[in-house]
């Protein structure tokens, strides 16, 4: 494990959820040399290794975790942008639907479901006010 290599995964633990953009400037705080393609390799190759995984929680670019807290399912908010976790458990009752439908093996590691949150259904916001809050 080279340092460069050391300081990504230490940014992915620290980010939690973090795009490689975002990965490369928690490095650049330590290793101001570093650039994005180091950075996108260098998750490649950690993913290859199993040590960290990712997924897309839009149309942008993927996010990264720790391959070992993985295990967790993305709701992503189109009111707000918030993005929580629940526990596969939750959608069991969609994987095994899949599963004795269409035969489908579900990577829930990989689900990310879109909706809006319980605060923006209260307060009757829609799926384009996260991004109109952005700009």
């Amino acid at each position: 494990m080279t340092p460069q290599r050391q300081l990504v995964l230490e940014a992915v633990k620290k980010l939690e959820h973090a795009t490689p953009e975002e990965i490369c400037s928690a490095v650049r705080e330590t290793a101001r040399g570093v650039n994005i393609s180091t950075v996108y390799r260098t998750l490649e190759l950690l993913e290859e290794l199993g040590m960290v995984t990712h997924t897309h929680l839009g149309h942008g670019a993927p996010t990264y975790h720790l391959a070992a807290d993985a295990d967790h399912v993305h709701l992503v908010c189109r009111g707000c942008g918030e993005i929580s976790e629940v526990r596969p458990s939750v959608v069991q009752g969609l994987v095994s639907a899949l599963h004795d439908e269409l035969g489908f093996d579900t990577d829930v590691h990989h689900l990310t479901v879109f909706g809006r949150c319980r605060n923006c259904v209260g307060a009757g916001r829609t799926g384009g006010e996260a991004a109109r809050s952005a700009k």
